[in-house]
């Protein structure tokens, strides 16, 4: 865990497997999640976002959690779990993508990329809303931030053919930057988004 960049000092070294056994054991427990947060412990607050229900969640308490993420394990399990299927996700992705933390700041962009693969109703002007967020974001220098933003971007990109324009066009947009991080995302994105499996299935081709 510590190679990979994780916060051992109160964790147990359980696997997220046999965590997610666990999860699928208990079910939906919104009190037993919000205990297990105030454990402190690394895997019970896994557990808790696994736990969780997103209709349960209140401003409050996804500002209170998102403040004790100390790791990018902990932040990417509370989102894809639980905080982008809040009815809050949106407003949070939006509010967070500017934050001064550097693991609140990547719930922000961790969110958008869970948006664009699972949620289905959302028409494409929220995800054109969040490139100029993106593109602003480019420029932040630090490890965790920098792969969050470059996941989002490549996320909403594979979405459908009009959201893929719009990404290839930021990415090279990015490629100009006087940035490192803004042209490493641009350079990475575009390496994805122009495979020949994503214009294939895309169905989409540029001269």
């Amino acid at each position: 865990m510590a190679r990979y960049g994780i916060t051992t000092d109160k964790a147990f070294g359980i696997p997220i497997p046999e965590l997610r056994r666990i999860a699928r054991t208990i079910g939906k427990n919104h009190n037993l999640a919000q205990e297990l947060w105030k454990t402190g412990f690394h895997e019970a607050r896994i557990l808790a976002g696994m736990i969780g229900d997103p209709k349960l969640l209140s401003d409050a308490q996804m500002e209170e959690w998102t403040a004790g993420f100390n790791s990018w394990d902990l932040c990417d399990q509370c989102c894809n779990n639980l905080f982008a299927y809040s009815s809050l996700a949106h407003s949070k992705a939006v509010e967070w993508s500017n934050h001064p933390q550097e693991f609140v700041k990547r719930a922000g962009f961790v969110i958008m990329a869970v948006l664009a693969v699972h949620d289905k109703k959302s028409d494409d002007s929220l995800f054109i809303s969040f490139l100029p967020l993106i593109e602003n974001a480019a420029v932040d220098q630090r490890n965790f931030v920098k792969k969050a933003v470059n996941w989002a971007l490549r996320q909403i990109g594979k979405r459908n053919p009009v959201l893929h324009r719009e990404t290839v066009r930021i990415s090279r947009k990015l490629l100009d930057s006087a940035s490192p991080s803004a042209r490493w995302i641009g350079r990475d994105a575009l390496r994805e988004l122009t495979s020949d499996k994503i214009l294939t299935k895309l169905r989409v081709h540029y001269d």
